[in-house]
């Protein structure tokens, strides 16, 4: 489980086939507290370690996870978002995260509000995908509110400090970005399903 609120970015130092699976070798700056089977959420995408070689340490992704995300398009020098696993010891900043990416979107608008970055994405419309004006929706592993929303896409509102801070920074309209929708919407919505009161 994750807060959506990112640690630190990483680069990408080596991308290596393995079968039908994908070894990923990142680079930061806590990879030495790190441990083996340790959860880590690379873009908002939960990643199991499976080896550390501080300040390196490596992850494997399957086929069905660089599918329905944006893992296959990592190269050497892609800069990830990372976010540790949450310790139920502190506040809980941004909102609940299983780091389990939904689908992908694509970015098709930018706009510099001078203060601030508003960004629409775009995706494939799914009943049980859906976002609300001031909910809570996952882009690349960060927590943000959904300002606007539309049938198949939504608009968010990023300050500046995030902007800097994440991988938000290198995005451009068309870029492909994993989304992770609010647990909670996703429940109602399979229930109102199972209902019958949306179809």
């Amino acid at each position: 489980m994750f807060t959506g609120i990112v640690e630190a970015t990483g680069k990408v130092q080596n991308v290596e086939k393995n079968g039908t699976n994908v070894d990923f070798t990142l680079e930061c700056n806590f990879a030495n507290e790190l441990k083996v089977d340790q959860s880590l959420a690379h873009n908002g995408c939960c990643l199991t370690v499976v080896e550390i070689n501080a300040p390196q340490y490596k992850v494997t992704a399957i086929d069905e996870t660089l599918e329905k995300t944006n893992l296959g398009n990592w190269s050497v020098g892609t800069e990830v978002n990372l976010e540790r696993c949450l310790k139920f010891e502190g506040r809980l900043d941004g909102h609940l995260v299983q780091g389990h990416v939904d689908k992908t979107g694509k970015v098709a608008k930018i706009e510099d509000m001078d203060g601030s970055f508003y960004v629409t994405i775009s995706y494939d419309e799914e009943i049980n995908y859906t976002t609300v004006p001031q909910g809570s929706i996952t882009v690349n592993g960060i927590s943000l509110t959904v300002a606007d929303s539309q049938p198949n896409q939504f608009s968010v509102a990023i300050i500046p400090y995030t902007w800097e801070f994440t991988n938000m920074k290198h995005i451009n309209v068309g870029d492909v970005v994993n989304l992770e929708f609010d647990i909670i919407g996703k429940y109602i919505s399979k229930l109102m399903q199972k209902q019958n009161v949306i179809k």
